[in-house]
């Protein structure tokens, strides 16, 4: 297994009057060699904390990531960044580009960090800038290249590296619907031809059309699955739960499915950290209608319409 993340949990402390943030609430997720995922959610789901946490550029509050079977969550200074930059690379939505250096020059510096000898450097990211059809731009500086072609440089400067894992934050975010769509189907090629693992976190559907299955995440758990090689561990395995500060309990999907749906309960038992409810009154439970999202329960036409008006889930596939 390329990487494994089990139990996730993170949270922003806060002093505003709302209190902490959890942005992740017991993930689990398992990426193989070769394999790409995408993460879909709304703005505010947990996406970008998740990247953050796989890559080892967070410590999560809880929970253990291990990429390549070494645990990043034991790891720190240059122990870290060495496994990082041997294992994985990253795409973010503004490219980051160093803005004085040509594009050359920026793919070059990921192997100028890993000491890699000037002549081999050179060659390698001349090498990679020719794959991604740069060659006549290697020499222009950020600000003279165009948004499609930043972006390229960008994953250019990922894939210098030769890394196991690419993991990609909104990388079309930025970018006009045509030469987003251009980005993708770059990611597709570079999947099949190099056998490249990638997980892309999107709010895009588009975006997730290339990988071999998607997970939806929203308010911090993952809440539906879709693809060929579903993996239904990473949602069932999910079943912790946060009682915050103010006493408020919230249950994963898959619970509230069990449990019947909503309601009243007394609560029957309490001792040793054990809570036990009983129902007040059996509300008998309705099917779940084809017209409603699985996610948030809201009622819309889902045969017209790709993505939940209200929460932002993908439609049942």
């Amino acid at each position: 297994m390329l990487l494994k993340a089990t139990d996730l949990y993170h949270v922003y402390e806060s002093k505003a009057e709302e209190g902490n943030v959890v942005a992740l609430k017991g993930l689990n997720l398992e990426i193989k060699e070769g394999e790409a995922i995408a993460v879909v959610g709304p703005s505010g789901s947990g996406k970008s904390t998740l990247m953050k946490a796989l890559g080892g550029l967070l410590r999560p509050s809880a929970g253990r990531v291990f990429l390549n079977d070494k645990d990043l969550t034991q790891m720190e200074g240059s122990e870290l960044v060495e496994h990082r930059r041997n294992t994985i690379s990253f795409v973010f939505q503004e490219g980051n580009l160093l803005p004085h250096l040509s594009a050359l020059d920026n793919v070059i510096q990921p192997l100028r960090h890993a000491e890699v000898p000037t002549r081999e450097a050179s060659t390698r990211a001349k090498e990679i800038i020719e794959e991604l059809g740069l060659t006549s731009r290697m020499h222009a500086i950020p600000e003279q290249l165009s948004g499609g072609e930043l972006q390229r440089v960008a994953i250019a400067r990922a894939l210098v590296t030769k890394p196991k894992l690419i993991l990609a934050d909104e990388p079309t975010g930025s970018l006009d619907p045509v030469t987003g769509r251009m980005v993708v189907q770059l990611f597709n090629d570079l999947h099949k031809k190099f056998d490249m693992a990638f997980l892309v976190v999107t709010h895009n559907r588009e975006v997730a059309d290339f990988t071999d299955r998607s997970l939806e995440l929203r308010d911090g758990r993952f809440v539906a699955q879709h693809g060929t090689d579903v993996a239904f561990d990473s949602l069932a395995s999910t079943r912790e739960i946060i009682i915050d500060d103010a006493g408020m309990l919230s249950l994963t999907p898959d619970v509230m499915d069990e449990l019947g749906g909503p309601g009243r309960f007394n609560v029957s038992n309490v001792e040793d950290n054990k809570l036990s409810l009983e129902r007040v009154t059996q509300i008998k439970k309705e099917k779940s209608s084809p017209n409603k999202c699985p996610a948030c329960g809201c009622s819309y036409n889902i045969k017209e319409i790709d993505q939940c008006p209200d929460c932002g889930a993908l439609s049942p596939q």
